[in-house]
C-alpha cells in the first residue's frame, strides 16, 4: 500500500512552497489508491501554536487535500527518546559539549586552511572524566549521529541516482543541548512507525536524506523511497523566499479572493513538461499528474498566471458551483445573472460589484452633448418586458433616427445605464436590470 505524508511545521502559515509538496504527495497516493497522512510536526513547542496548526487543516481542506490520518509529534516523545537511547547504545550516538562559537571558530579555520567545514569529531575523544569535568563548568551535550563515511545511493522518483558521500558531511546533530529534537531523528521514527513508502519533498532535502537513511538502517527500519522536485522561484527567477509571507493560502484565499483550483492548477503544472491550464477538480488534474514528468529546473511561479488561471476557471464554473457562495457575498441575483457577469469576473468578489449594478442604485454618467440623446432613448424604449433581444431592437431604432453609431451610439447608454465605461454585454444586462429600472435610469441621467 503506497502511503506518503505530508509534514508541515505549525509555526507559520502554509505558503506555495509548502503547499506545492503537500499536492505532489496528494496526488501520488490518489493515483496509487494509497494513503496520505497528514504529520504535524510540533516539536518545536515555543514557536508551534494552535492557531497555526488550526489554519494548516483549514488550508488543505480549502484546497481539497484530504488527508486519510493525521497524527501530531509533541504526542510521541517517547518513542523519540527511546530511539535515542538505542542509537546511543549501538554507539551510533555521541555527546559533544562544543558551544555554537566554538564551532564557528572551528568552521572558519578550516575553510581558511582549504578543507571542508565538517565537524572534526572531537567530541569522540573525551574521556569519562573530560566528560564530567565539562559538566560541572555547567556545559550540557549535544548529540549527533555518527555517519559510516561511506557513499549512500537511491534513485530518486524525480532525480534519477543520486549518490551521497557521508564522509564530505558532519555528523548531524539530533539533540540540543536543551534536550529537545531536531527534524531528523522524530521524522524517521515516524516513517518508520507509520510505515511510509514514499517521501516527496524539496531538493533542498537531498543531502539530508543520505544521513537519513542511514539513521533508518540503524533502527531497523526500510528508507522509504525518495522523491526530491526543484524549488520554487519567482516569475523573474530569482529567490522567491522574501515573498512567501505574502503568498500564504490564507492571504491567497482571504485578501487576494483566489479560487483553490486555480492554485491547485498552477502549482501542479510549473515545474513540469506539462503545460499550465484551468482545472475545476483535484481528479481531472491528477490524470495526467507523473513525478517523472518533473524538470530539474526551478518551477516558476507567477501571480499574474495564477490571476489568469483564476479569471478561467470562473468564466467556465457553472452556478450551481457558485449559488451558495454568492448568496453569502449579497450577490445571489440568479442564473441568468451569473450567465451574464461571469465572463467578465477575475475574482468571485466581483460578482458583488456586478450584483449592485444590476440591482442599483447607480448613479447615471451623462455628457452633456447626450442629454437630449438619453432622452430620446427613454422615449424609444420598447414596450412590454425586456429580453436580450430588445437591446438590438432599441439600438437599431435609435441609429435610425438619431443617425448615432458606433461608440456614439453604445457608450451613453451603457454609461447612463451602469455609471461605468466597461462590464457585461448590454444585452444580457437590460433584462437583469428590468423595463421600469431602466427607464428611472435614464430619466436620471436626462435629468
Amino acid at each position: 500500500m503506497t502511503k506518503v505524508r505530508f509534514a508541515p511545521s505549525p509555526t507559520g502559515k502554509l505558503h506555495v512552497g509548502n503547499v506545492r509538496t503537500a499536492l505532489f504527495n496528494y496526488l501520488f497516493a490518489r493515483q496509487a489508491g494509497g494513503i496520505f497522512v497528514l504529520r504535524i510536526d510540533d516539536t518545536d513547542v515555543e514557536r508551534s501554536t494552535q492557531e497555526y496548526e488550526d489554519g494548516i487543516r483549514t488550508d488543505l481542506t480549502w484546497l481539497g487535500l484530504k488527508w486519510d490520518e493525521t497524527f501530531k509529534q509533541s504526542d510521541r516523545f517517547e518513542r523519540y527518546a527511546a530511539a535515542a537511547e538505542e542509537l546511543k547504545a549501538k554507539g551510533l550516538l555521541y555527546a559533544c559539549y562544543e558551544t555554537g562559537d566554538e564551532l564557528e571558530r572551528k568552521r572558519r579555520l578550516q575553510m581558511a586552511n582549504g578543507r571542508p567545514p565538517v565537524y572534526d569529531r572531537a567530541a569522540l575523544e573525551l574521556t569519562d572524566e573530560d566528560k564530567a569535568k565539562l559538566e560541572a563548568e555547567g556545559r550540557k551535550p549535544h548529540w549527533r549521529f555518527k555517519l559510516s563515511g561511506n557513499p549512500v545511493q537511491w534513485e530518486d522518483m524525480v532525480r534519477g541516482p543520486v549518490s551521497i558521500e557521508t564522509s564530505s558531511l558532519s555528523d548531524p546533530i539530533l539533540i540540543r543541548e536543551d534536550g529537545s529534537y531536531l527534524y531528523t531523528l522524530p521524522s524517521v521514527c515516524d516513517d518508520i512507525d507509520a510505515e511510509i513508502t514514499h517521501i516527496i519533498r524539496g531538493e533542498d532535502h537531498t543531502t539530508n536524506s543520505g544521513a537519513q537513511i542511514e539513521i533508518f538502517e540503524a533502527l531497523g527500519g526500510k528508507a522509504p523511497v525518495f522523491g526530491h522536485q526543484a524549488l520554487l522561484v519567482g516569475a523573474d527567477g530569482g529567490k522567491l523566499s522574501k515573498r512567501l509571507g505574502s503568498l500564504s493560502m490564507q492571504d491567497l484565499r482571504e485578501s487576494e479572493g483566489y479560487e483553490a483550483m486555480a492554485v491547485n492548477s498552477l502549482l501542479g503544472r510549473i515545474g513540469t513538461s506539462d503545460p499550465v491550464e484551468p482545472f475545476h477538480a483535484l481528479e481531472a488534474l491528477m490524470e495526467g499528474f507523473a513525478l517523472s514528468k518533473l524538470t530539474r529546473s526551478p518551477a516558476r511561479f507567477d501571480e499574474e498566471e495564477l490571476a489568469r488561471l483564476n479569471a478561467k476557471i470562473l468564466h467556465e464554473t457553472e452556478y450551481a458551483t457558485v449559488e451558495a457562495r454568492l448568496g453569502e457575498m449579497d450577490a445571489a441575483a440568479g442564473e441568468a445573472f451569473w450567465a451574464a457577469v461571469r465572463p467578465n469576473l477575475e475574482r468571485l468578489r466581483d460578482a458583488k460589484d456586478w450584483a449592485a449594478l444590476v440591482n442599483g442604485p447607480v448613479t447615471p454618467v451623462i455628457e452633456a452633448d447626450d442629454a437630449d440623446f438619453i432622452t430620446a432613448a427613454a422615449e424609444a424604449l420598447p414596450e412590454g418586458e425586456l429580453t436580450e433581444a430588445s437591446w438590438g431592437e432599441w439600438t437599431n431604432a435609435l441609429k435610425s433616427s438619431t443617425g448615432r453609431k458606433g461608440k456614439g451610439l453604445f457608450m451613453p447608454l451603457r454609461h447612463a445605464l451602469t455609471g461605468q465605461p466597461r462590464g457585461p454585454e448590454m444585452a444580457v444586462l437590460l433584462p437583469l436590470i428590468g423595463r421600469e429600472e431602466v427607464l428611472a435610469r435614464l430619466q436620471r441621467g436626462a435629468a
